[in-house]
């Protein structure tokens, strides 16, 4: 596996066409970061990283909506390990009418394209979430 957000984002886009409630994934920072963001922008419901003594997971609870849609009907990666996208926060835009989010790796960390504007930063595009 070379690209762990892509992999992150494929389990996440399978898991929730089969309506599984929770996902376990191998832990690493950039992972974590994401996660975090999903949690705070309500796309997720809760992440746990777990140990099972050599191997650390994460187990990822996915959120839906009352009729049994998912929270999240679009994720894509946009900056690939073959082409690495940059933006500045003045490029950035607002995504399905300002319905949906991007998801930027700046120097203060990951954050939403709203946050990266308010902060005037800018950065790598990880992925587009609607």
């Amino acid at each position: 596996m070379n690209d762990s957000i892509a992999d992150l984002l494929t389990k996440i886009r399978n898991a929730q066409m089969t309506s599984r409630k929770e996902i376990i994934l191998s832990v690493s920072k950039m992972r974590l970061a994401l996660l975090e963001v999903l949690k705070k922008e309500g796309y997720i419901s809760d992440y746990i990283p777990e140990s099972d003594g050599v191997f650390k997971k994460i187990k990822v609870t996915l959120r839906y909506g009352d009729k049994g849609k998912p929270a999240i009907r679009e994720i894509t990666r946009v900056s690939k390990s073959g082409r690495r996208v940059y933006q500045g926060y003045k490029e950035l835009k607002a995504i399905k009418g300002g319905l949906g989010e991007t998801i930027i790796s700046t120097s203060e960390g990951l954050m939403t394209n709203k946050e990266a504007r308010k902060k005037k930063l800018g950065g790598e595009v990880i992925c587009e979430i609607f």
